[in-house]
């Protein structure tokens, strides 16, 4: 959508990490993990991620087509900037650059055979979730010139979507009967991950890094310690099965 392509400019690149470039509308982000999912083979533990990825913001497009969301304008915002947090770390890794530390594991581990594809899924959500949902609401208050409180309704429509999606997801991509053996350890490893709880971790997470707006330095140390600490849990996640 053409009324948010400017919202990169008004960011105060002082505060917390930025966007390298300025997010394009809900369309040309789906367009683009469109061609990352043609250019990775389905295996890519990134890829599976990216399937994922992919089928919430063609459901949010929809959603906010069809009215769903009752500012489209802050919605539309949300979910660019959010994606385009997931969309830098590909084209950082992809250049050769040191991704943030919430994305490092699955981009490390993304060719492992020991690791299963419902691993790959919920470890690109824990960092999509965990540390860039929380920038993402601070990257549209400050485009957008309100308050987080303001994008609460959005934010807990979006999440809700996540939540549907997510049961699908371990639905789809559990083992099946010939991988028994490694089924009640990887119910168990994914079992200690909730996405609600992430959900409401990063709502927290956004209106501190807000309230930290006028004290730059200690945005950044919180900022960086929120990436270390998403991308522990998320190596977790990753735990090698065989």
């Amino acid at each position: 959508m053409a009324q948010i392509e400017h919202f990169a400019a008004q960011r105060d690149r002082t505060r917390l990490p930025a966007l390298p470039t300025r997010p394009p509308g809900v369309r040309s982000v789906v367009e683009r993990m469109r061609t990352v999912r043609a250019e990775w083979p389905a295996t890519d533990g990134v890829a599976v991620f990216n399937r994922v990825y992919l089928t919430v913001s063609e459901e949010l497009g929809r959603q906010i087509d069809g009215g769903r969301f009752p500012d489209r304008h802050a919605a539309a915002g949300l979910g660019v900037l959010f994606a385009e947090r997931y969309l830098a770390a590909v084209d950082a890794a992809a250049a050769g650059r040191r991704t943030p530390a919430c994305w490092r594991p699955l981009f490390q581990y993304r060719r492992h055979p020991g690791v299963r594809p419902l691993q790959f899924a919920l470890a690109g959500i824990n960092a999509h979730i965990g540390h860039d949902l929380a920038l993402a609401v601070v990257d549209t208050c400050e485009a957008l010139e309100c308050e987080p409180g303001a994008l609460e309704g959005d934010f807990d429509r979006v999440g809700d979507s996540l939540a549907a999606l997510e049961e699908r997801i371990r639905e789809d991509l559990m083992p099946g009967p010939d991988l028994l053996e490694i089924a009640d350890p990887l119910t168990h490893l994914v079992g200690t991950w909730s996405l609600e709880r992430a959900r409401d971790a990063a709502w927290s997470a956004a209106r501190v890094l807000w309230g930290l707006r006028e004290l730059p330095e200690l945005a950044r140390e919180f900022a960086e310690r929120l990436d270390a600490g998403v991308g522990l849990v998320g190596r977790c996640l990753l735990t090698p099965l065989r």
